[in-house]
């Protein structure tokens, strides 16, 4: 570059000379040159994740006419490189940390500048799982990923998907629930056979891992045994003619039952002119069976107390006892016992209906019946059979 610069004096008799100074710049020797290029650098993220692409743009780069930019040579600082005849490139980075991407361009007469520019690229959070060897149907493990970290230091966000095969959000993806978002996950595991669920950790910069993990399920072992008892349920009141009661019971509960016997005895007329003895009704209903049946009190033996009764056995089938079965746990085997299909007769409330019908007509004393209504005395004997459930360890 020439550079003129002039000097006078209004002093007289003086002259003085103007000079011309000229100042030559060798490109060699000193790194100016008039056709040296310009490189520029720019890119769409400066911070990713690995495994994201970053895209370089060094089109705004330059070289003083009349010569151009002929090849653009790019090193992304992880040990690869690229050279490039456009000046966009785009580049995947697999390693974490801070990387050093430098672009040399160079022009056709052979002269090149270089410019750099840094990316940050951000490790994913290690996942650490403890998870217990096995557990039992219906049994609650516990998941414990609080060892977990990122290696810049920063937070973590937790997701848990408990079983990687049930959609419980109904999103149509199963593997991408979020049935927890806790260090320490608690799951009830209720069928057996190995459940895979999947938890995702998520660091302050979006670092994503995901980890399946596994864990057994065994099936519990049971011992069966059906214990035999006999229940004995009585009541007692006084009714007058054309009078009822009724009451409720539910003798099957948690239990078979095999058989049952019935007995309605009214006090008797101990005094002749009370004869003849009184009539009661004794209806039984049972809703949820399906069944009733009703008997009259008879007494064609005057020196016993009128009475009725009713009984039935075989209600139900004896089963087997003495022996193991495999379930998810004891609450569930005794539902299956005791609702065995044909063996739920019985099942649910039992209703006792007792009806003074005949308290008269008795011998009048003065014109007055003495005796209107009569005392009973219900009495019911039931066979019932109560599972007994008792886990046999591992």
């Amino acid at each position: 570059m020439l550079h003129r610069g002039m000097m006078t004096s209004t002093k007289s008799g003086t002259f003085l000379i103007s000079c011309t100074i000229i100042f030559v710049s060798f490109a060699g020797c000193t790194g100016l040159s008039s056709t040296t290029p310009n490189a520029e650098i720019s890119s769409d993220v400066s911070e990713i994740n690995v495994g994201d692409v970053v895209n370089f743009d060094g089109r705004a780069s330059t070289s003083p006419s009349p010569s151009i930019i002929v090849d653009y040579n790019w090193d992304f600082g992880d040990g690869e490189t690229r050279l490039t005849k456009s000046g966009i490139v785009s580049h995947h980075f697999q390693n974490p940390g801070n990387h050093e991407v430098e672009l040399t361009v160079i022009n056709d007469m052979g002269e090149s500048d270089s410019i750099s520019m840094t990316i940050f690229v951000n490790s994913p959070p290690t996942i650490l799982i403890e998870i217990p060897g096995y557990v039992k149907t219906g049994d609650t493990g516990i998941l414990d990923a609080s060892n977990s970290f990122d290696p810049e230091g920063g937070s973590l966000e937790y997701i848990w998907d408990f079983d990687k095969t049930y959609d419980s959000d109904g999103d149509g993806d199963p593997t991408r629930d979020a049935d927890a978002t806790t260090s320490v996950a608690e799951i009830e595991f209720l069928n057996p056979g190995n459940q895979t669920g999947i938890l995702t950790v998520v660091d302050d910069k979006g670092g994503i891992t995901s980890e399946e993990w596994t864990v057994m399920v065994i099936s519990r072992t049971f011992y069966i045994y059906w214990e035999e008892q006999k229940t004995v349920y009585s009541w007692s009141d006084y009714l007058e003619q054309g009078d009822s009661i009724s009451f409720t019971h539910e003798p099957g509960l948690n239990a078979r039952i095999i058989e049952f016997n019935a007995s309605l005895i009214l006090d008797r007329e101990l005094i002749p002119l009370l004869w003849p003895e009184d009539n009661f009704s004794l209806h039984l209903d049972l809703p949820m069976t399906g069944w009733e049946t009703s008997t009259l009190t008879t007494h064609d033996n005057i020196t016993e107390n009128a009475s009725a009764y009713i009984s039935y056995d075989e209600l139900n089938d004896i089963p087997e006892t003495d022996y193991n079965i495999q379930a998810e746990s004891a609450e569930n085997v005794i539902y299956s016992l005791l609702n065995e299909p044909g063996q739920r007769w019985g099942m649910g409330e039992w209703i006792w209906t007792i009806t003074a019908e005949e308290c008269d007509p008795d011998l009048p004393v003065d014109g007055i019946d003495p005796d209107t209504g009569n005392d009973w005395d219900l009495e019911v004997e039931f066979t019932i059979l109560i599972p007994r459930v008792s886990e046999i360890g591992v």
